[in-house]
């Protein structure tokens, strides 16, 4: 899939862009811009793709892309039904921070937020629990212009870096927590091992044993620090590989997809792949990588079809 170059258009009021797009559907490419883009989702659901990683998006979510970070927020295939509707709204706050805002972050109060920067690289969604608060001043932000605009944002950039936690990553789906050193380097070594094994049959006592900790130990501490099953977390790194597939072509049927992936039978992958996407393997296949006459021409998806049923 190509990575459009985007250019975010120039704002002659400051170095804060805001973009609020009421469209009947969002844009359609993948693409990368130079600036960090804060985003607010109004109206609207369909997939996101960030970098390699993809997950769904909805009304309400909040968030952060990293600057160069490859995206996309693909759109549900029923919003290119009726082009005259205004099917989606998104508000996109535009910030170059590795120039336009440097001066501003080089200041000694600001060593929060910089360092706050530093983990938007490969981008982050803001945690529930924090999306009406933010959302709210997002709004007041559109209304501000010049200095006032440039000062609110960087007070919600404040807030971000020193009172919201459990940040979700969006290069691993991992929540991020402050670990000690030893508790950083047993997580990591559970995600590492995680992400180069995932295809195959890990027990529980297997990821434990990668731990150093029983297999009940080691469920009460991973639900502890991520607070999700370890199957749960498995689960969503085998169907983010399956999505990237799809979305890649590299896949001949479900059963090929199924299988690369981890999962025994193309069933058990169906109704994981729905649970954690909100749709069928047919119908993200469908509207993320294969037009309906291809597919029919193929066969791809009338197999995939054949499963969800």
């Amino acid at each position: 899939m190509k990575v459009i170059q985007f250019t975010v258009p120039v704002a002659e009021e400051g170095s804060v862009v805001i973009q609020e797009d009421i469209l009947p559907y969002f844009y359609n490419y993948l693409h990368r811009h130079k600036e960090a883009q804060l985003t607010l989702i109004i109206k609207g659901e369909g997939t996101l793709i960030a970098g390699s990683y993809t997950q769904p998006f909805k009304a309400g979510d909040i968030y952060v892309i990293g600057a160069n970070q490859p995206h996309m927020f693909k759109g549900d295939a029923r919003y290119f039904e009726n082009l005259k509707e205004k099917n989606i709204h998104a508000i996109h706050i535009f910030f170059d921070h590795d120039n336009a805002l440097k001066g501003m972050l080089a200041l000694p109060e600001l060593e929060t937020v910089r360092k706050f920067l530093l983990l938007t690289r490969s981008s982050l969604q803001l945690p529930a629990a924090c999306e009406e608060k933010t959302a709210a001043e997002i709004m007041r932000l559109c209304k501000l212009t010049g200095a006032e605009r440039l000062f609110a944002f960087m007070s919600l950039l404040t807030y971000f870096s020193r009172q919201v936690k459990d940040w979700k990553s969006l290069s691993t789906g991992f929540l991020r927590h402050a670990y000690s050193e030893s508790e950083g380097l047993r997580m990591n070594d559970i995600y590492q091992y995680t992400l180069e094994h995932y295809a195959e049959n890990i027990s529980l006592a297997r990821i434990a044993s990668v731990a150093h900790l029983t297999t009940y130990a080691f469920c009460k501490y991973f639900k502890k620090h991520t607070r999700k099953t370890y199957l749960e977390f498995l689960n969503e790194i085998r169907i983010n590989a399956a999505c990237k597939k799809i979305i890649n072509g590299d896949a001949e049927s479900i059963a090929s997809v199924a299988y690369a992936t981890g999962y025994n039978n193309p069933i058990t992958f169906n109704r994981v792949f729905r649970k954690v996407t909100g749709m069928s393997p047919s119908a993200y296949a469908r509207q993320y990588r294969f037009g309906q006459e291809n597919a029919q021409r193929s066969g791809f998806i009338s197999e995939w079809e054949e499963v969800a049923l």
